[in-house]
Order: C-alpha cells, then structure tokens, then sequence
C-alpha cells in the first residue's frame, strides 16, 4: 500500500502507483488494469476522487516527468537485486530507494547540493579505512570463472559456516578455471565476503540540439566489507548485456573510499551541460 510522510514529503509507492500518478499528472487516462492502484492511491489521500494530485506530490512529479539527468544504481546481494536512482530536474532533485522483499520504493526531495552525498550513502560508502589488506591489488579472469563461483552464494542448501562456503566457493571457481594462487583464494574470498556488487550510471543529453541519443557515463563496483572495495574495470561499463560471455574479460581492482567518491562526482554533468539537460531532455522525441 502506499503512504507518505509529510513532514519529510517522502512517499513509499510500487511501480504502479508510479505509473498512475504520472499518467494523472500528465492529464492523461489511467488504464483500467491500475484501476486498484488509483484506489489505494485515492484511500491514502495521494490522489481525490477527481484525479487531482495532492499538492505535496507537485514537485517530485514535475521532475519524474521532465528529468534532465537520470542517474540509475543497480544492486545484487545476497537478498537479491534492487533498483535505486535519482532523477535531476530544472527545479527539483528526486531521489527513489528499494527495500529487499518490498513492492514500494522511497521517494523524495533531495538537496541539489547534497547529490554526491546521497549517492554515496546510497551505495553505502565508508570513509574509514578497509579491514585487512589482500594479498593482491588486481584480479583478472574470464565472466564465467566468476559466475562459477557467485552460483554457489544462490543455491539452497544447509547453513555453512565462512571457512565451509569460502571452500565450495574455491571449487566452484576451479571448475571455471583461469585462476591460479594467490588469486584463486582470494576471490573465493571476495565473493564470500561480497556485500552487495553495484552499478551507477549517468545519462542526460549531451547537447541541446541532439534529439537522438543520451551521453552516459558509469562503472561498477564490488563491496566485499572487509577486503574492501574493488573497482569492476572489465567489462568495461557502459556495456549491452547481449555483448557479454563467459569468455570475456572480468577485471577488479582494489581502490580506497576517496577514489569511488570521486567517481560518484564524475558521474555528473557540468553546470552548463545540467542546464541544456534539464531544458531539453523532454524534447527528445
């Protein structure tokens, strides 16, 4: 069900309440299937009998529609995979955030001038230094070497104790083959200790006058807690799905909090270039 705080205007909404709330906004029909999600949306005062949105929404809506810059973050861990963002608009800052097992996303306002911060706690970065050191800075193996071994972090089976999971983890790179010691332990050590494994892009136009295509930048990390965090170098990001295979080829390599922190800063387009974004974006076609 839908709810919100206005104290803080923060708003927990499913997908469809998404997609209702933008077809109303928009002066558009809501389909008769998001007939239930309107009504959930109408029983906790989001939306009147009309249609007519609640004033709190006003400004997250205006910016869900007319994004100038969208900035995607795509996490797996353990408790599976979710979706957190953050849209950039000519006035408004939204940022939208998953909870594991959780139809509703967390919505809300964000200060533009807080937009590094909030990224960075959304992918959980900490400042203090890592735990222990590992025995190598840079990995290299193929995609399915890797595979191999994260399939054994989603299979059922009894509780195992670290020393038990790290050595099924071991065989299961083994079978991939391609990794030899000191690497070999070490990224069986890696996925068993991997907090989640993360990507953030970028996307806005890159000039005003492009009405095709959108400039992207991105990269992708793995968080593995004590052993820190490893920077994804191949495949190199933004990548199609379609184009990866167990043959190509995977690279991690061992960066400090500062250096991610610069990275999230990178993400992000210049002044003039937000500016031609947000005015813009909605004119793609």
């Amino acid at each position: 069900m839908p709810s919100f705080d206005i104290s803080r205007s923060r708003f927990r909404l499913a997908d469809q309440h998404v997609i209702v709330l933008s077809e109303l906004a928009a002066g558009d029909e809501v389909p008769d299937e998001l007939a239930s999600a309107q009504k959930e949306l109408q029983d906790c005062g989001l939306v009147d009998e009309e249609g007519k949105l609640s004033a709190a929404l006003l400004p997250m809506m205006k910016t869900i529609l007319a994004p100038g810059v969208v900035i995607s973050l795509e996490a797996a861990g353990r408790q599976g995979k979710l979706h957190h963002g953050m849209l950039i608009g000519a006035d408004h800052v939204v940022a939208h955030q998953s909870w594991p097992g959780v139809s509703e996303a967390e919505y809300g306002c964000v200060e533009p001038k807080t937009l590094v911060w909030k990224l960075a706690e959304m992918v959980n970065l900490q400042q203090s230094p890592a735990g222990r050191d590992a025995a190598v800075s840079v990995v290299e193996t193929t995609i399915g070497t890797v595979e191999a071994g994260l399939s054994v972090l989603e299979r059922e089976g009894p509780v195992r104790s670290a020393a038990d999971e790290r050595e099924v983890i071991r065989q299961g790179l083994e079978t991939g083959g391609g990794l030899a010691e000191p690497a070999l332990s070490l990224v069986a050590e890696l996925i068993s200790e991997l907090r989640s494994s993360w990507r953030l892009t970028s996307a806005w136009k890159a000039h005003p006058e492009d009405r095709g295509g959108a400039q992207t930048r991105s990269f992708a990390v793995w968080d593995c807690g004590p052993l820190g965090y490893w920077l994804r170098e191949l495949p190199s990001e933004p990548v199609p799905e379609e184009r990866i295979t167990p043959a190509s080829a995977f690279r991690l390599v061992r960066v400090d909090a500062k250096t991610i922190w610069a990275r999230i800063a990178d993400l992000l387009p210049d002044q003039d270039e937000l500016r031609h974004a947000a005015a813009r974006w909605p004119d793609q076609g």
